[in-house]
């Protein structure tokens, strides 16, 4: 990528970032310790599964190296603003949803850089290989994902005016810029798209896919509420595509990379309306059998 697409994709983290800190408080960091299970039981998704079978997925469909390591720095991605988003609209526990993309924002600022170097390890040439330096990758994403959050996060506990006023802002902000990345990488790889698209496709989508129903049903077996349930699955299988594209297209500098993620933030509002209608249903038979 372009230095221009590199720092539209920095300045789109960041607000992204800032906009989530606004939203958060320390109760939200707390609830790992007041509701162990729920918290532990999505961060095992998130962090965990969602990586293995993102590995399983491109092993066993064979997808070309670009897609596969795409895949894979999109499933080392934390949940995001989005994630809360359908949790709250699908009648999900909100809170939960919140705490569990906060939590894992700042684990993957340490795991991200381990799964991207092994996931360059197992689809490239030795002569192609990019490894990515584990610390010097810590600190970047330091600068854009704990950094802005911990600035939104003062900002909501001493501007909580403020902080409310912005929400609707930058959630507009944040998709225009996030769309205009996507625009931009069709563009650049237009020649090369319709077979991007097909394998980068189907894959993401059995990616969103099977994470959520592993993520809903996991829950509901561990004797977790369906609103509980509801958001493990959302948070499970909905990741931050703008922090994917900025891995791809920021750190390491390939815009092939970001094929699968671009492609995947786009079929992820497919899904997540589905089970923002889902969701509403279940909510719906709560309500008439109660």
């Amino acid at each position: 990528m372009d230095s221009v697409s590199n720092i539209i994709l920095t300045v789109a983290l960041v607000i992204i970032m800032w906009g989530m800190g606004l939203s958060l408080v320390i109760e939200d960091f707390k609830r790992v310790v007041k509701y162990p299970r729920a918290v532990v039981i999505g961060l095992c998704n998130q962090l965990i599964l969602l990586p293995i079978i993102g590995y399983l997925l491109v092993s066993i469909m064979n997808v070309p190296p670009d897609i596969a390591i795409g895949v894979m720095i999109l499933a080392a991605c934390p949940g995001g603003a989005t994630s809360n988003l359908i949790a709250h609209l699908a009648k999900g526990d909100t809170a939960l949803s919140v705490s569990l993309t906060a939590i894992s924002s700042i684990v993957t600022v340490f795991t991200i850089p381990l799964i991207v170097n092994f996931a360059m390890v197992s689809f490239l040439d030795q002569a192609e290989m990019i490894q990515l330096s584990v610390l010097d990758t810590i600190l970047k994403m330091c600068i854009v994902v704990v950094i802005p959050v911990a600035v939104g996060m003062i900002i909501r506990k001493y501007r909580s005016g403020f902080a409310d006023r912005m929400g609707k802002p930058v959630r507009i902000a944040s998709a225009i810029l996030l769309m205009l990345i996507i625009v931009g990488i069709i563009i650049r790889e237009k020649d090369q798209m319709p077979g991007y698209f097909a394998q980068a496709g189907i894959v993401t989508f059995l990616l969103n896919l099977i994470t959520m129903v592993i993520g809903y049903f996991g829950a509901k077996l561990l004797m977790l509420q369906t609103p509980q349930a509801i958001s493990i699955s959302v948070e499970s299988g909905i990741q931050n595509g703008t922090l994917a594209l900025a891995v791809a297209g920021g750190l390491l500098g390939n815009s092939a990379f970001a094929i699968a993620p671009a492609v995947y933030s786009i079929i992820m509002f497919l899904t997540g309306g589905a089970i923002i209608y889902l969701g509403l249903r279940m909510s719906s038979g709560r309500v008439d059998t109660a």
